[in-house]
């Protein structure tokens, strides 16, 4: 008998139908929710020998509703959603997709650095605001521009898409400075410490996990103790930032200013204390959502299945 197979977030995934996601059907039955609030997860998943998520919690409730199941599949690479600790207690495999979304969210950091750098955003909208044909001069400076060039680059966390930002600063002719939990040597990077990192960044770009040990970590004392002026980058997970404690480095002018792409709590709320904040450009955590990143996504995804039922499972977190 096939397997049954669960969708809890497809509209997390697909974008009016860019995506084609029936290939999953040639593995099992399938049933597809757009979207799925926790309260109706358990009910959706009962009966299901495989469920694919995204950003759908799973915790032990659900997983005690679920007596069929034996896989959870994961279109993010994240898993802080799912309680993978008691998911293998009842033997169930958690396969995360790898590092399908590395030159997404490394081109995504570099859009942060340049927009930064050398005003685009500002300019544009002084074009539109017709600063510039008002303008005397040929040359309108509105605000200053930066040469990346000798600047330092800090990256914390040096995975596939930390050594990604890495190469594309180095191109750039920046200085480039790490700190990651494992030993590494990679050409052109120093490893340093924490307190190296904050001190002495030009820009600081966070490519972590969400673990009990990142949570926050970045909060009123690693503010104050970053370089004045810092430019900070989160594109990681929203929970590794404390929201009040950036809100007041950027207020007092600490931070020259912020990019993010992921919050606390998304999507985001009509209280979210960092909308409105100064020097600050939030994007709704799209870096990873190009058409070629979430095309390779699904493969990734059909690919951990199919190794699952062939008793070979690949990208095992648990």
């Amino acid at each position: 008998m096939k397997p049954k197979i669960v969708l809890t977030d497809c509209d997390t995934v697909v974008s009016k139908g860019d995506i084609d996601l029936t290939i999953l059907e040639k593995y099992g039955e399938v049933t597809y929710y757009g979207e799925t609030q926790r309260a109706l997860t358990a009910e959706r998943i009962k009966d299901a020998d495989i469920v694919i998520v995204n950003k759908t919690v799973i915790g032990k409730a659900e997983i005690d509703a679920a007596k069929n199941l034996k896989m959870i599949g994961l279109f993010a690479t994240g898993y802080n959603n799912i309680d993978v600790a008691y998911a293998a207690e009842k033997g169930i495999a958690v396969c995360n997709a790898g590092v399908y979304s590395t030159s997404a969210v490394a081109q995504h950091v570099f859009a942060f650095i340049l927009n930064h750098a050398s005003g685009i955003s500002d300019y544009s909208r002084a074009v539109e605001n017709k600063e510039w044909i008002n303008s005397r001069l040929f040359s309108f400076f509105a605000r200053p521009t930066y040469e990346l060039e000798g600047k330092t680059l800090g990256i914390f966390g040096f995975g596939a898409i930390g050594a990604q930002v890495a190469k594309i600063a180095l191109a750039f002719n920046m200085r480039v400075i790490a700190t990651t939990r494992t030993p590494k040597i990679f050409s052109g990077v120093e490893f340093v410490s924490f307190d190296k990192l904050l001190s002495e960044s030009d820009y600081l770009t966070l490519h972590c996990p969400l673990t009990e040990e990142t949570r926050e970590l970045f909060n009123k004392e690693a503010f104050s103790r970053m370089k004045d002026g810092l430019y900070f980058i989160n594109t990681a997970r929203g929970g590794v930032v404390s929201e009040s404690a950036l809100l007041s480095a950027l207020s007092s002018g600490k931070l020259s200013g912020a990019a993010i792409d992921v919050l606390t709590e998304e999507p985001m709320r009509r209280d979210c204390l960092l909308f409105g904040a100064p020097n600050i450009t939030i994007t709704p955590h799209v870096a990873w959502a190009p058409i070629e990143t979430r095309t390779r996504l699904l493969s990734i995804v059909c690919d951990n299945i199919e190794s699952f039922l062939a008793g070979a499972p690949k990208n095992k977190v648990n």
